[in-house]
């Protein structure tokens, strides 16, 4: 039996793969603002992922970990050759779950109504329709972006009246509702309503803050708080016909951290705390051009992110609760190292990053400031942190894209397991997650296609279950979708 508890989950979380954890995490600070709670976060029992099993098409799994509890939940499109492809907001990648009030939310298509909002519980029973909100024969609301606040589900959507504009719901029809009509009116140019198109949902200081195009303004920082009141909260690029585009919303030092493009500095770091006056550029890194800061993270009193500053390339750089931003090593010379998945394990931020002689090597900075390369890999992707060690997907040059981990050293940085062993091939594991003890994810082991696997604390690495028989492909590669 299948419970899930919303009184044992603490904070909601959003969860964005595969494999979509069916039990919130309760990680702190998750939301990026508002209560927190100190309680210790349950343990995962369940997984809800999208799945192919050669015979309903991509639909609706769940998962504890083991071949036997890994089952279909639910053929939503029941019609010959349908896939309902589950968490997909309308393409063909299904990479979007979030759980609210007891039960999971995603996007799917049933084969007559479109990609609208669905939820379930886990059972088939309870796997059940939100609300068909674009009601045109044969059009989909593709719901995208969904991000819990206030108790409530928040996301972007198309009703085929209003364009897409930004949504709300409790979990009930009559509790999904059209939050506003950020761009009203009708497109001079393309037909049809416009559309703000919210995206880049993020949750701080008890408002939910994104980017919109209200179809005067351009795209700027706009924010939603908890009475109702939708507001733009800055026009940074004031240029006629020119938009800002604010990207990558993080939390830092009690402020909301930003990429964004003024029109005369080009795409900057900056930051707000909510208001016009707060909202300002924090500083210019790039002096010709677009520093494009990505990748923003929280680490040791600071905030790591890579930015180019039209000198040394696309390097890692820090910015500290005193403002002060400063480039934290060249580690490509002769061009862009161009770090990326960034992630804290172990009082160290590991990522990957190229020095110009491998591609996407192991890299990690310290407390101490110190930036090194970890181990002999390349093409590293995927750092995920599980029983005291980073595990990730990279190639040694002999094997092929496997499975590795690290505990931080050259000499504990070690292949776990080669699941692919054909001569020249890879299984390319990805959409790591924690479960029970175990890390799940997906991989091609050359035989049996691209299924669920998982690794344990003992080091057993095996294939949880072949969910698509013979050779096809179980689990999908995903492409991540822009919310």
């Amino acid at each position: 039996m299948i419970h899930l508890d919303e009184h044992l989950m603490g904070p909601v979380c959003k969860a964005t793969g595969a494999l979509a954890l069916a039990s919130a995490l309760a990680l702190a600070g998750c939301g990026g603002g508002g209560a927190q709670s100190n309680a210790a976060p349950p343990a995962p029992s369940l997984m809800l992922f999208a799945a192919n099993d050669g015979a309903t098409g991509i639909e609706l799994w769940r998962t504890d970990g083991t071949g036997t509890g890994t089952a279909l939940v639910r053929d939503i499109n029941t019609n010959t050759n349908g896939n309902s492809i589950p968490g997909g907001s309308g393409t063909p990648f299904p990479t979007e779950f979030v759980f609210l009030n007891g039960a999971w939310f995603f996007s799917a298509d049933d084969g007559m109504n479109g990609t609208e909002l669905w939820k379930s519980d886990g059972t088939p029973g309870g796997t059940v329709r939100v609300k068909d909100i674009n009601l045109t024969p044969g059009a989909s609301s593709s719901p995208r972006g969904l991000t819990v606040f206030n108790n409530a589900l928040y996301f972007s959507a198309d009703d085929g009246v209003n364009g897409r504009e930004l949504w709300r719901t409790d979990g009930t029809p009559g509790g999904t509702l059209l939050v506003k009509d950020i761009a009203p009116g009708v497109g001079s140019v393309v037909p049809g309503p416009l559309s703000s198109s919210p995206s880049g949902f993020k949750v701080f200081n008890n408002a939910l803050y994104f980017s919109a195009d209200d179809g005067t303004t351009g795209v700027e920082l706009w924010k939603t708080d908890s009475t109702g009141s939708t507001v733009q909260v800055k026009d940074i690029n004031p240029t006629a016909g020119a938009s800002s585009s604010p990207r990558g919303f993080t939390v830092f030092n009690n402020a909301l951290y930003f990429a964004a493009d003024d029109g005369v500095a080009g795409r900057e770091l900056w930051k707000t705390d909510g208001t016009p006056s707060g909202t300002v550029r924090v500083t210019d890194i790039n002096m010709v051009g677009d520093s494009s800061p990505s990748g923003l993270t929280v680490f040791n009193n600071a905030l790591y992110f890579a930015a180019d500053d039209g000198l040394t390339g696309f390097e890692l750089w820090k910015t500290d609760v005193a403002g002060s931003t400063v480039p934290v090593k060249d580690i490509n010379p002769v061009g862009d190292s161009s770090p990326s998945g960034l992630t804290v394990f172990n009082n160290a931020l590991y990522f990957s990053a190229d020095d110009g002689v491998a591609p996407a090597e192991l890299w990690k900075t310290d407390v101490f400031g110190s930036t090194v390369r970890v181990g002999a890999v390349s093409l590293v992707s995927g750092l995920t942190v599980f029983n005291s060690a980073l595990y990730f997907s990279a190639s040694d040059g002999a094997t092929g894209v496997e499975l590795w981990k690290t505990n931080g050293t050259d000499s504990g940085t070690v292949l776990v397991k080669d699941i692919n062993p054909s001569p020249g091939a890879s299984s390319t594991p990805s959409d790591f997650a924690v479960l029970n003890n175990a890390l799940l994810f997906s991989a091609d082991d050359g035989v049996t296609g691209r299924e669920l696997w998982k690794t344990d604390s003992s080091g057993s690495t095996a294939q949880v279950k072949d969910i698509c028989p013979t050779s096809c492909d179980g689990l999908q590669i995903l492409v991540p979708v822009s919310p």
